[in-house]
């Protein structure tokens, strides 16, 4: 089996149990996924996995090897291609289709999903890492947000006038891979591709996510 598919944030929504309560969810439109190469430990790669491709594109909008590549599957070049790695071989072949039946059909009750968080551009200490900032009384004249102090000389600070690594400072803020772990799967829905998850999940709208079996949690 795979556990693993590729799908696209849609928003988020909301779905009422029978006994009454609210569960909010996020839509993820999941699939349907082309295997585009599979890869076994007794292989040149000396490991198993599958390659997943999700969402056409335009040939023109491509390269002639991801078009070359996609056409050994029968398919149109993809917008999206990641490869799944996997414990054991699995029984799909190249051109094969992966859907949101693979949740159905099985068991699996939480999911981790991966994506890219939203990007927030580059921004100063307070909002990148919520540092105080200076005193607002008389005597700070304009620098009510500025990180303070940088350079100091002790030793568990920095060697020397030098900054230690890992020094919380501004700078580009978000657009980072996040993997949100254990969230519970509402519902499946076959017929339109989608995926009801508990909670929010990493990305903007539109985004591309990656959902899998949950590793932590059965």
């Amino acid at each position: 089996m795979i556990p693993a598919i590729l799908g696209k944030k849609i928003g988020m929504s909301q779905v009422f149990q029978p006994d009454g309560r609210r569960v909010p969810v996020t839509v993820v439109e999941a699939g349907p996924c082309v295997v585009l190469q599979v890869k076994t430990a007794d292989g040149p790669d000396g490991y198993n996995a599958v390659q997943l491709g999700f969402q056409d594109v335009k040939p023109h909008r491509s390269t002639l090897p991801e078009i070359g590549h996609a056409h050994k599957a029968q398919t149109a070049p993809k917008r999206y291609v990641r490869e799944v790695r996997l414990s054991e071989p699995t029984e799909k072949n190249v051109g094969d289709l992966v859907t949101v039946d693979l949740f159905s059909d099985s068991d699996i009750k939480y999911v981790d999903v991966v994506g890219i968080t939203k990007g927030k551009g580059f921004q100063g200490g307070m909002r990148r890492w919520g540092f105080g900032g200076l005193g607002a009384s008389h005597g700070t004249e304009r620098k009510h947000r500025s990180p303070g102090s940088i350079g100091g000389r002790a030793a568990n600070l920095g060697t020397g006038p030098r900054l230690k690594k890992g020094k919380k400072m501004a700078g580009h803020m978000g657009h980072a891979r996040r993997t949100v772990q254990s969230q519970a799967l509402v519902d499946v829905d076959s017929e339109n591709n989608l995926l009801l998850i508990r909670g929010s999940i990493p990305g903007p709208k539109n985004g591309l996510v990656i959902v899998q079996q949950a590793k932590k949690r059965s």
